[in-house]
């Protein structure tokens, strides 16, 4: 049974949406106009694009990151006669976010800037659907209060974590007691079979190019590093309360198996399909229930294998050295984590504008995470004075590999 009837229809305010997740869930709420309704859209800089959503969605708000951009959007709005309201800035995404006629939030903004928006939705009690893996990352056990304090249902949309929540019993305080461990799978990414020696050559154009999803250019690098998969080790541990010993990886270069869970008796439940966002926002819109995804289904008759390699053989890791620093920071001191993400959010922009080398993102990582001692973060201004704390250190860190 739906929990809303089609005279209630959920109100999503998607963040980010001119991203892939975001337009992926436009694709998925276009095929349930009877479930889904489109209440309000942010976008950081694509003015044309969140205008043709606009267009197609109608929503009662749109938001763009800058003032700038925010003029561009509401001219051009009017002069298609929609009567879309356009604000603009961090607050007024904060605002949609929390707004009392929203009852579901798609977080996919990317990086730290998407954490404020996060805990807004959580506090105001909303079905947050976390694509954004960097809120827990970031804000850890200071997130995870807001969530409890507000009465938020926190549902993951990244692929793994999505997989390792349909493969859990349903009721969360059984989790504990039944779990031996979760395990993630990773694809690789592009550089599976590179020799590492050839990783000072590697191109921001051929990281990006994964060969099983299609995604954003900052998470595509994030995969080519593994740094995406020691991302969400720390959001595992978050959002399931396992210890990071309890947290396992797997390469599965076929991305059909998205994640696992073993028990306690060394039974494992997995789930399996296509290498589409569509199926896990599907399930995150829809839960408890199923709707259709648009996905395409799997065919198994066509499937001529499914593999399985350790993080420790073939070389990988001397491939992929920043993996195990999610292990090392979640045993480190609180804040560590922060530090991380914002030390690689650093080093994959620089990357990106051909500052550093591909090689040499794991170096700033380490180096920022020498460089910054943390203090227990207490409140969202600690987290985000942590966060520039942290990328000051990781541009000197930048600075002195270009000299």
């Amino acid at each position: 049974m739906s929990e809303q009837t089609e005279l209630e229809k959920q109100r999503v305010a998607i963040l980010g949406s001119t991203g892939s997740i975001g337009v992926s869930t436009l694709e998925v709420i276009a095929l349930h106009p009877d479930r889904f309704e489109v209440f309000a859209l942010s976008a950081a800089t694509q003015v044309d694009k969140m205008l043709a959503q606009c267009v197609q969605f109608k929503p009662a708000f749109a938001v763009m990151a800058s003032v700038e951009h925010g003029r561009q959007l509401e001219q051009k709005c009017q002069e298609k006669g929609l009567l879309t309201r356009v604000l603009s800035g961090p607050k007024a995404i904060e605002e949609i976010a929390e707004h009392e006629r929203v009852d579901t939030v798609m977080a996919a903004i990317v990086g730290a800037a998407g954490l404020a928006s996060c805990l807004a939705a959580a506090r105001a009690g909303k079905r947050l659907l976390l694509a954004n893996k960097e809120a827990l990352v970031v804000g850890g056990d200071y997130f995870l209060q807001a969530v409890a304090t507000g009465g938020a249902k926190l549902l993951p949309i990244d692929s793994e974590h999505s997989a390792v929540f349909q493969s859990l019993p349903d009721d969360a305080n059984t989790w504990a007691s039944q779990i031996d461990k979760i395990i993630l799978t990773a694809s690789g990414g592009p550089f599976r079979r590179r020799d590492p020696a050839d990783f000072p050559g590697i191109t921001p154009d051929q990281a990006c190019a994964h060969p099983n999803w299609v995604m954003g250019r900052k998470i595509s690098v994030d995969s080519a590093t593994m740094m995406n998969k020691a991302l969400e080790i720390i959001e595992a541990r978050y959002l399931f309360g396992v210890q990071p010993k309890q947290i396992e990886v797997v390469i599965h270069p076929q991305s059909v198996i998205h994640s696992m869970v073993q028990y306690r008796d060394h039974s494992v439940i997995a789930q399996l399909g296509t290498p589409d966002m569509k199926v896990p926002i599907a399930y995150g819109l829809s839960w408890p229930d199923r709707v259709t995804s648009g996905a395409t289904a799997l065919d198994f008759s066509r499937m001529a294998d499914m593999t399985f390699e350790s993080i420790d053989s073939h070389g990988h890791g001397e491939r992929f050295p920043g993996l195990k620093l999610a292990w090392s920071v979640l045993e480190a001191a609180p804040g560590s984590t922060a530090v991380l993400n914002a030390a690689n959010e650093v080093a994959v922009a620089a990357f990106l504008s051909g500052k550093i080398r591909f090689d040499q993102i794991h170096a700033v990582n380490m180096d920022t995470l020498g460089a910054v001692i943390p203090a227990p973060p207490g409140s969202l201004e600690d987290l985000l004075n942590l966060d520039a704390l942290s990328r000051c250190a990781a541009e000197r860190v930048v600075r002195a590999l270009c000299r």
